[in-house]
C-alpha cells in the first residue's frame, strides 16, 4: 500500500523498449527519441483543449492530464511520454500560494526569504497529488508499451521561484541568502528536497516507468557554488528514488560546466543542453565517474526546429554522431519544444531517428 492508502500499480514489464533499454547503458535496435515539452503548446489539439483551463487546474485533471500527454505519443510516434504536469504542482498541491501566468510564468504570492516564512513552508502529503497518480494510472492503462516518464523541479530551481517570486534573470535575491545565510538556504533545500522527493515517489508507486529531476535553473550557478549549495540536496532526492526500480535523468539548462558534478549526483541519464557538444559532455561525465555507464539524453538546440528540413536533418545527424561517444544515447532537445514548432518538423526527427 502506498501513504495515499492506494496500492502501488505493478511495475509494467517493456523489455523491449528502446529509451530503457538505453537509460541501462545498452544500444537498442533503434534510437530512443522524445521531446521535452512534447504535451504541449506546438500542438493545435492541446491548445484546443487547454483554451479555456488554468494550467495548474488542468494539472490536477486526471482525464485531461491523460489525453494532453497521449497526443504526441499518437501524432509523432515517440518512445516516451512525459506526464503533462508542471513543476509547481507539488508546491501548489501542498498549499503554497501561487499562479502560473499566461506569458510570465509561475509567479508566489509570498517569496520566502526569512527563517519564519521557511519554517511555516507546508509538507507536501502524498494525499494531496492524488489526482496526479490517477493520471498516471490511467496513462499506463492507455501506453501499451511505450514508456511513461515522471518529473518534478529540482530543489534549487523550486527554491529560485519561491525566493525570487517569479521568473528572475539574475536570481540575486536567491545568491544572497545562500552566501548570506547559508544554513538557512539548506534548510529551504532540505524542505524542498523532501517535497520533491514525495511527488516523485507518488508518480513511482502510481505506475511511471522513469523518472526526470528538471533543475532549470542551475546554469545561472558557479561549479563551487554548485557544489557546496544545491548538489547535496539534488543528491539526496535522487538517492531517495533508488528503491524505485525506475531508470533517473537528471537535467539542467546551461549546465555544460556543472556535468561533472551532476555526474555525481546519482542519475542514471544524464541530460545536456545544446551548449555543450555531446562528445564534450560524454567526456566530462566519464572523467567523473568512477563506474557504471555513460548515457546521455540530448541535445538539438530547440530554436534550430524553426528552421528548414535541410539543417534540421544535418542537426539531427550531428546529434547522433556526436552521442555515439556515450555507451547510449537518448535524442532529445537541449530544452523544451518551443511554441512556434511545426508539429510536423518533430515527427520528421522521429521518422528520420527511427530509420538510422
Amino acid at each position: 500500500m502506498t501513504k495515499t492508502g492506494a496500492p502501488a500499480t505493478a511495475r509494467r514489464l517493456l523489455p523491449d523498449a528502446p529509451l530503457l533499454l538505453a537509460a541501462r547503458g545498452e544500444r537498442p535496435n533503434r534510437q530512443p527519441v522524445w521531446f521535452m515539452r512534447q504535451a504541449g503548446r506546438s500542438l493545435p489539439e492541446y491548445r484546443k483543449l487547454r483554451a479555456d483551463q488554468p494550467m495548474l487546474r488542468a494539472c490536477m485533471t486526471p482525464e485531461l492530464v491523460c489525453e494532453i500527454t497521449l497526443q504526441p505519443v499518437r501524432r509523432h510516434g515517440v518512445d516516451a511520454a512525459i506526464l503533462f504536469s508542471d513543476i509547481m504542482v507539488p508546491l501548489h498541491a501542498a498549499g503554497v500560494g501561487l499562479d502560473i501566468v499566461p506569458g510570465t510564468g509561475p509567479v508566489v504570492e509570498r517569496p520566502v526569504r526569512s527563517a519564519s516564512e521557511i519554517m511555516a513552508l507546508p509538507v507536501l502529503e502524498p494525499d494531496a497529488v492524488e489526482p496526479v497518480a490517477a493520471a498516471v494510472r490511467l496513462l499506463v492503462a492507455e501506453l501499451g508499451q511505450t514508456p511513461l516518464i515522471g518529473f518534478a523541479g529540482a530543489p534549487f530551481t523550486l527554491a529560485s521561484y519561491l525566493v525570487e517570486g517569479g521568473p528572475s534573470r539574475h536570481h540575486e535575491h536567491t545568491k544572497a541568502l545562500m552566501h548570506a545565510e547559508p544554513d538557512l538556504w539548506h534548510a529551504l533545500l532540505g524542505r524542498l528536497a523532501e517535497l520533491t522527493l514525495t511527488f516523485l515517489k507518488v508518480q513511482a508507486a502510481a505506475g511511471v516507468d522513469a523518472l526526470q529531476l528538471f533543475d532549470s535553473w542551475a546554469g545561472a550557478l558557479s561549479q563551487r557554488e554548485y557544489r557546496q549549495f544545491v548538489f547535496p540536496h539534488s543528491a539526496r532526492v535522487l538517492a531517495g528514488l533508488a528503491g524505485t526500480g525506475v531508470p533517473r535523468i537528471h537535467f539542467g539548462v546551461g549546465t555544460g560546466e556543472l556535468l561533472g558534478a551532476m555526474a555525481h549526483a546519482g542519475a542514471d541519464v544524464v541530460g545536456v543542453d545544446w551548449r555543450i557538444p555531446l562528445d564534450v559532455a560524454a567526456q566530462r561525465v566519464r572523467a567523473a565517474r568512477e563506474h557504471g555507464p555513460i548515457v546521455l539524453q540530448g541535445n538539438l538546440d530547440p530554436a534550430a526546429l524553426l528552421a528548414g528540413w535541410p539543417a534540421v536533418e544535418r542537426e539531427v545527424l550531428r546529434v547522433i554522431a556526436e552521442g555515439s561517444a556515450a555507451d547510449a544515447h537518448v535524442l532529445n532537445l537541449g530544452h523544451g519544444v518551443l511554441p512556434e514548432t511545426d508539429p510536423d518538423m518533430l515527427t520528421r526527427i522521429v521518422e528520420l531517428v527511427h530509420s538510422r
